[in-house]
């Protein structure tokens, strides 16, 4: 830009806490969003057919997650004339006593659990996962527990469905808590709405990556991946690579395919956190394959730390990051220097937005929940101090 003259603001984010959409919809609450004039979302992948290609119109959907935390602040009042008028000690072992926090917990896991059936359809694409977090457990065998946490978070197509999970959890934690004698207290992780589609930045980027052309892989990466399939056991590929990870696929056949694997009635697919942003500015999101290796017959697939590893060589990662940056870079000097792209970018925003309202589902000073006992991710081993 500089050595071209070529004017302009050139912003760079990279967000923490991606799985939970921690950061994303609170800064998009915050205002950093707001002078955007187009936004360029990148996530290497391997799978087809979000493989060196573009979204189009199937974008990713609706993320809910929420913390409820059951509190039993009051356990003397469960049951007055259960206690022993003889005994010296009015909470002794003997003593019937409130139930307890983790009662609570567990009457909510497993309510909401058995009644995944009964949430949503059994087509279409949306998942349900938790989380018990790490603090209130009482270690002395006379007292309840206190506090237990349970993080539930729910991806679905659609917000419609999302707030419908949202309404069963609800019901089921202030029977849960009503159950063990505890109060509730409810805490949102993340709220956020499915992405919204621009073609005219998404056919732009997607040129710029066809001139650039899909990752390589050389003799190097090769035999770095072939020494993977022999420290595993695994008959040892020619060409060990997943073929689709070296190829180009258009957007529009990249939608077709997707939607093949989909319900008729189902508009997103997934979740993932770029969503929020693409209601501030036009936003294109791309794919470029990360290396994958392609199953040898009869062996199933590789385990899970197979892809972690081939991410962390070199040799492996560096044809990704290339073509990323490459296209990246293709893409914001067409933003630069022709400013028809970015007009069209934004009618079609607009038009969108107009269409289809749809505003942000959290407050403007909604913060964070960094504060809650997350679980351990490092401990020192030195001090022993932990860090969430």
């Amino acid at each position: 830009m500089t050595t071209h003259g070529i004017t302009g603001t050139l912003l760079y984010t990279g967000e923490p806490a991606e799985k939970m959409h921690g950061s994303k919809v609170v800064h998009g609450l915050r205002g950093y969003y707001d002078e955007a004039d187009a936004i360029v979302s990148f996530h290497p992948f391997y799978m087809l057919p979000l493989c060196n290609t573009a979204r189009w119109d199937t974008q990713c959907g609706a993320y809910y997650s929420k913390v409820y935390s059951f509190l039993c602040d009051e356990p003397e009042t469960w049951q007055l004339s259960s206690a022993d008028p003889h005994s010296p000690i009015p909470a002794s072992h003997s003593a019937a006593r409130a139930p307890g926090a983790n009662l609570a917990l567990t009457q909510m896991l497993t309510s909401s659990r058995s009644m995944l059936d009964s949430m949503l359809p059994a087509t279409g694409g949306w998942s349900f996962t938790d989380a018990i977090l790490t603090d209130g457990q009482a270690t002395a065998d006379n007292l309840p527990q206190r506090v237990a946490r349970v993080q539930f978070s729910w991806r679905t197509p659609d917000i419609e469905m999302a707030e419908h999970v949202l309404a069963i959890l609800d019901r089921n934690a202030t029977a849960a808590a009503m159950m063990a004698h505890c109060s509730v207290e409810e805490r949102w992780v993340a709220r956020s709405r499915p992405g919204r589609t621009n073609h005219v930045l998404a056919q732009a980027l997607y040129d710029n990556l066809a001139e650039v052309g899909p990752p390589v892989y050389g003799s190097k990466a090769v035999a770095l991946a072939q020494e993977v399939q022999r420290n595993l056991g695994v008959e040892v590929s020619e060409n060990p690579f997943l073929p689709e990870t070296e190829r180009l696929i258009e957007p529009q056949e990249a939608e077709r395919q997707l939607r093949e694997q989909m319900p008729a009635w189902q508009r997103n697919w997934t979740s993932d956190d770029y969503v929020e942003m693409s209601h501030y500015a036009p936003l294109v999101r791309f794919y470029v394959s990360r290396p994958a290796l392609a199953s040898a017959p009869g062996a199933g697939p590789y385990p899970g730390w197979v892809m972690n590893a081939l991410g962390g060589m070199p040799e492996l990662i560096a044809p990704t990051i290339l073509t990323a940056g490459k296209t990246i870079s293709g893409m914001f000097l067409d933003l630069f220097t022709s400013p028809d792209v970015l007009a069209q970018a934004k009618e079609e925003y607009e038009s969108r937005i107009a269409k289809e309202p749809m505003p942000a589902l959290l407050p403007a000073d909604f913060a964070a929940p960094v504060d809650l006992p997350w679980p351990d991710y490092r401990v020192d081993r030195g001090s022993g101090r932990r860090c969430w």
